[in-house]
């Protein structure tokens, strides 16, 4: 047993010669199923405890977080050491170029001699177009297997419409590749105050039209495509399948949304709670809607709100919301929730205590962030099964 294992294993890792030095009686298997588990497998192995989750904080907690995790508060500690300028103080061109999240997590990693998580993935870029036929950029993230077609997740990062790139978020991308044996294509959507609502949304929806359009392009399966997105990104995940349904286009396999924008109410009781919160406040958020919206009437409309009374979430595929407690967001996760499986649409809900928005992406160090990318590999492989 150990021994086909290790042979499934190294095709999960994209050997076919390992394949074919297979016994002809393990051989004649099915393939897939050779596949499907050499995945689990590697499961397994990417969810045991990363060396960084060892990584403590060395100061005192904050006044607004009396419960931050001692592995998510080193992280918080580092990024203020590496962007002690609040990102709202500074323009979006020169926020864009700030220390982010990832680089405060590989900070900590190489001050520690630890190694960086890797994947065995391999990206690519391509050029879609976007909005009004405008070209953007997508990045690629296929997973090293042998065969296909593979599942597919369109992916939509953070950043409030203003900040945050692929590239930001390409430790969340990794995973869920290599978690999930998808390939996963993250949209560079164009960002604001260059171009303004709802342009960020109607990229975000032209990419998933592309990637329904061009699966076999990327040895994609097209009866198995899922949606995904973190923050602003979570916020699109959920609005761009609103469209899909409404242009006919088929809906996707899942939604996994990750501490979602789903209101414009910035007095919720998340809100006033973590009002000064890191990395996500109050002021930061307005600052991002100061940037994206024309004007706050924006705010109240279906892409923003998708809470709203008038807003019709029935008939979306499941739903999987990821949220973190310390977070001015948490309420909307919940109310989003809640407003979804009041309209029929099967929900799975999980709050992560102790971490703060932007934790998905922090497994390296935070292990409630490997919990949460467990969870949420789990729902997209059942999805797509």
């Amino acid at each position: 047993m150990n021994h086909l294992n290790m042979l499934v294993r190294r095709i999960a890792a994209g050997s076919v010669a390992a394949y074919r030095s297979m016994p002809g009686r393990v051989r004649s298997a099915s393939f897939y199923s050779l596949l499907l588990a050499g995945t689990l497998l590697a499961c397994e192995d990417h969810r045991e405890p990363f060396q960084g989750q060892q990584i403590q904080a060395t100061g005192p907690k904050p006044d607004y977080a009396p419960t931050i995790q001692p592995q998510m508060l080193a992280v918080i500690e580092e990024l203020g050491r590496l962007a002690p300028t609040p990102l709202e103080q500074l323009p979006p061109a020169e926020a864009r170029k700030q220390p982010t999240f990832k680089d405060a997590v590989n900070s900590l990693l190489d001050k520690n001699k630890i190694p960086r998580p890797t994947a065995n993935v391999t990206s690519s870029q391509r050029t879609i177009p976007g909005y009004n036929n405008v070209p953007i950029r997508v990045v690629v993230y296929t997973p090293n297997v042998p065969t296909g077609p593979l599942p597919v997740i369109v992916y939509y990062h953070g950043g409030g419409w203003v900040i945050g790139s692929p590239e930001v978020y390409e430790n969340s991308t990794l995973a869920l590749a290599e978690e999930t044996g998808a390939i996963v294509v993250s949209v560079d959507y164009r960002l604001s105050p260059e171009n303004k609502f709802p342009t960020a949304h109607y990229d975000a929806y032209a990419a998933y039209e592309w990637v329904r359009n061009n699966t076999a392009s990327l040895n994609g399966n097209p009866d198995k495509v899922a949606i995904a997105g973190e923050s602003a990104g979570g916020n699109m995940a959920v609005w761009v399948s609103m469209m899909a349904r409404t242009r006919k286009l088929p809906l996707p396999a899942h939604i996994l949304s990750v501490y979602p924008v789903a209101n414009n109410d910035l007095f919720t009781p998340s809100y006033n709670q973590y009002a000064n919160a890191k990395p996500l406040s109050r002021p930061l958020v307005e600052y991002f809607v100061a940037n994206y919206f024309n004007s706050p009437a924006d705010g109240e409309t279906p892409l923003i709100s998708l809470i709203d009374a008038g807003t019709d979430l029935s008939g979306l595929p499941p739903t999987t919301i990821i949220a973190a407690e310390i977070d001015p967001l948490q309420t909307e996760g919940q109310q989003l929730r809640d407003k979804l499986q009041s309209q029929g649409v099967s929900v799975t809900y999980q709050l992560y205590t102790g971490v703060t928005h932007e934790f998905f992406g922090m497994y390296a160090i935070v292990p409630e962030a490997q919990q949460a990318q467990a969870l949420a590999a789990t729902q997209l492989r059942n999805a797509f099964n």
